[in-house]
């Protein structure tokens, strides 16, 4: 079989996912095995995109390649993809999977990503292979690859793949109508959020209004709906706003995954776009995103903007801070766009305080986003974290502590902010813990204690009911008083 190493990683050869394949490639000699390096040469492949068409012919399989990235592929990666549905080559019917190597940190998300673009091209995908970075390095690993390449064989001569899923619906977008009676179709320059109205660094006009909200965007001069449905925002938000247009920042590339930047926080590249994040994006108080939808994800551009915020380590350092998205396009039918966008607020700290999506009401939808998130920064209103951010950062509390010699940045904020509260630190818990199981162990000594030990566990949470109703001047000594009668429970 002909197999076709498409190598997302930005460092060429030097990529520790490309080893897999390699590796693969030496104990399957049948095979032929080819790799182009697309992650490191996607400028070249922009203006010459031969080799690709001509090595994707060649190919039985596609093996996409990559490292995760801040929940998904790598910049480059989603350029390239990008590229590859433009280049106009057959690819319907050619079988894809896909190798990645990270932490397991939103592995889930970026497997899903390339899957839903090689299934819109019409490819026979195959499930990947979510490797750790070191697997390769023990033989469970090796064991694992070979067992994953030798299973996708299996499945590419029985012609067996993952279900094509039903088309999207057409998109319908919603005109967005700006305070004043323009809408998408028919704003004016003084209105509209075209190439003129979101500047790189722009002010939103409010004057008077207090406080300071960056909106975030890839806004281009051509997408009209997207920059109303900005100008909207910006009109109905009580606070002051301004835009930065990531078009117009003159970046030197994507991340490297070079780690230039784990010791000092300074980044390879001479761009200064550390600095400007760091000094105009981060200094707000709310930072709202604004996107349409490209290949499932936010597109290259924006995936730039997120990559290179690595500079920034594995730390939250705009937690607390509320967020929100306006995004145009199908955004209810993209589940795992859906999963990145409450992941990313989930594990930075962030409040989400809304998505504004254009599939319906838009105007309200804006309206409501606004609305909450003054609201939130009025009141500091915070939610706690859920699955996806409580697992997010277990994942990266036990990858800095375990590599604090060269993250140290990320370790001092990790100490700094308690996040290393591993469980095996809680010795009292645990030997509670055992005093439990043998109490639970043992048929006679439950039966003996009867309802005592669910009254037990609800002991610290009466004191908190009893001091609330305290302070609040609630405490009713009346026995029918619905909120005694409510905890003690007869309602």
């Amino acid at each position: 079989m002909n197999i076709l190493i498409l190598n997302g990683s930005p460092k060429g050869k030097y990529s520790i996912t490309l080893q897999t394949s390699l590796y693969l490639e030496i104990k399957r000699p049948k095979h032929s095995f080819r790799v182009i390096h697309a992650g490191q040469r996607i400028r070249a492949l922009e203006k010459d995109f031969s080799e690709v068409e001509e090595a994707v012919k060649w190919a039985d399989l596609l093996i996409f390649s990559y490292p995760v990235y801040t929940f998904i592929a790598p910049s480059q990666l989603h350029r390239f993809i990008r590229l590859l549905k433009e280049s106009g080559v057959e690819l319907a019917g050619k079988y894809a999977t896909q190798i990645t190597t990270s932490k397991h940190f939103y592995d889930v998300t970026a497997h899903r990503y390339i899957q839903d673009n090689c299934q819109d091209m019409g490819m026979k995908f195959i499930r990947g292979l979510s490797a750790d970075m070191d697997d390769l390095t023990m033989p469970k690993g090796q064991k694992e690859a070979l067992a994953f390449f030798d299973h996708v064989c299996w499945q590419v001569k029985r012609g067996i793949c993952e279900p094509q899923p039903a088309p999207q619906s057409p998109a319908v977008h919603a005109a967005v109508t700006v305070p004043g009676g323009r809408n998408a179709a028919g704003k004016t320059a003084e209105t509209s959020a075209g190439a003129s109205t979101v500047p790189g660094d722009g002010g939103s006009g409010s004057g008077q209004k207090p406080g300071d909200v960056v909106i975030v965007t890839d806004c281009a001069e051509s997408d009209a709906q997207l920059a109303a449905m900005i100008a909207r925002f910006q009109a109905v938000l009580p606070l002051a706003s301004r835009v930065v247009n990531l078009r117009e920042y003159p970046f030197k590339g994507g991340c490297l995954g070079c780690f230039h930047c784990a010791a000092s926080g300074k980044c390879v590249y001479t761009d200064g776009f550390d600095e400007y994040l760091r000094g105009h994006i981060q200094t707000a108080q709310a930072i709202v995103y604004a996107f349409s939808i490209q290949d499932h994800s936010m597109g290259p551009v924006f995936k730039m903007y997120d990559d290179r915020q690595f500079c920034n380590g594995h730390r939250t350092v705009t937690m607390g801070m509320p967020m929100g998205y306006l995004i145009s396009g199908n955004y209810s039918e993209e589940f795992n766009l859906q999963m990145i966008v409450e992941g990313r607020a989930q594990v930075g700290g962030n409040y989400l305080a809304g998505v504004a999506a254009d599939e319906a009401d838009t105007d309200t939808a804006i309206d409501h986003l606004a609305a909450n998130l003054a609201y939130a920064l009025r009141r500091r209103y915070a939610e706690p974290q859920n699955f996806y951010g409580v697992g997010g950062m277990k994942i990266f509390r036990d990858l800095i502590y375990l590599m604090q010699g060269m993250m140290k940045a990320d370790h001092r904020f990790y100490k700094a902010h308690g996040q290393y509260d591993f469980p095996q630190k809680k010795k009292g818990t645990v030997l509670k813990m055992y005093l439990v199981g043998v109490l639970v162990s043992s048929p006679k000594l439950m039966k003996k204690m009867g309802n005592q030990m669910n009254e037990g566990m609800l002991l610290p949470y009466k004191k908190v009911l009893d001091e609330a109703a305290r302070q609040t001047g609630r405490q009713a000594a009346d026995d029918g008083a619905p909120g005694k009668a409510l905890r003690a429970g007869r309602v």
